[in-house]
């Protein structure tokens, strides 16, 4: 599987484990996924074949794609057993702030006018979410698409874990009590920046504007 088959591929299971796409919600066409991740119709009927014989969605000839009725049932199967305890957030916000920086040098060098329509497609929705659900979604899917405009597998992978650690009860419950209006509009405020410095190509800015935004995140979550 080719780079860009796999951050398809990760794109489709990311949004299908988040829930943004419902059991029997149409996804979009196989144009439409070929054009954002650039690959041809061929390429992306693969990835949509390993997702249906997984049980992750269904096609209909004439129609289009669906999301399948038994998804959840198809995904939980997909999940490797978790061995130890739970991770924490205090745990969580230090990886983050160790790891997520070091990955802007590959998305200033690797990423596409298309990793940066996706950034600023995220940034919008977080910034027009009407329920702090939704704009925890837009949230790590900003994060995510980090990721996915490094070009790099081990990176999708590395912020794959992230982003499941993000949907524990533990991080929901401390997001809720710390989100208020003034935060979200702040987060949002640093989201444009980080992403118009990586637009830019200055590797220094942006890394920069992506840990003060980790370091805010943590000083609201957990007061350090």
């Amino acid at each position: 599987m080719s780079d860009r088959a796999f951050q398809l591929r990760e794109y489709l299971l990311q949004n299908l484990r988040s829930g943004r796409w419902s059991p029997g919600e149409r996804l979009p066409t196989e144009r439409e996924l070929g054009d954002s991740f650039e690959l041809g119709r061929s390429a992306v009927r693969r990835v949509l074949a390993g997702l249906k014989q997984k049980g992750l969605i269904d096609q209909t000839v004439g129609s289009g794609t669906y999301v399948s009725p038994g998804v959840r049932q198809a995904l939980a199967g997909m999940e490797p057993a978790q061995a130890g305890e739970p991770i924490s957030p205090a745990e969580l916000m230090e990886a983050r702030l160790l790891l997520e920086p070091s990955v802007v040098e590959l998305v200033v060098r690797n990423a596409t006018a298309g990793d940066f329509a996706r950034l600023q497609e995220c940034c919008e929705q977080g910034e027009q979410a009407d329920s702090l659900q939704q704009f925890e979604y837009w949230d790590a899917a900003l994060h995510q698409a980090l990721a996915t405009a490094a070009h790099n597998g081990f990176v999708m992978q590395m912020f794959e874990a992230m982003t499941r650690a993000r949907q524990q009860d533990d991080w929901g419950q401390l997001k809720r009590r710390s989100l208020t209006d003034e935060r979200r509009a702040a987060y949002q405020r640093e989201h444009r920046a980080l992403v118009a410095a990586l637009q830019d190509r200055d590797a220094d800015l942006a890394r920069q504007r992506l840990l003060d935004h980790l370091l805010h995140v943590r000083r609201s979550l957990l007061g350090v």
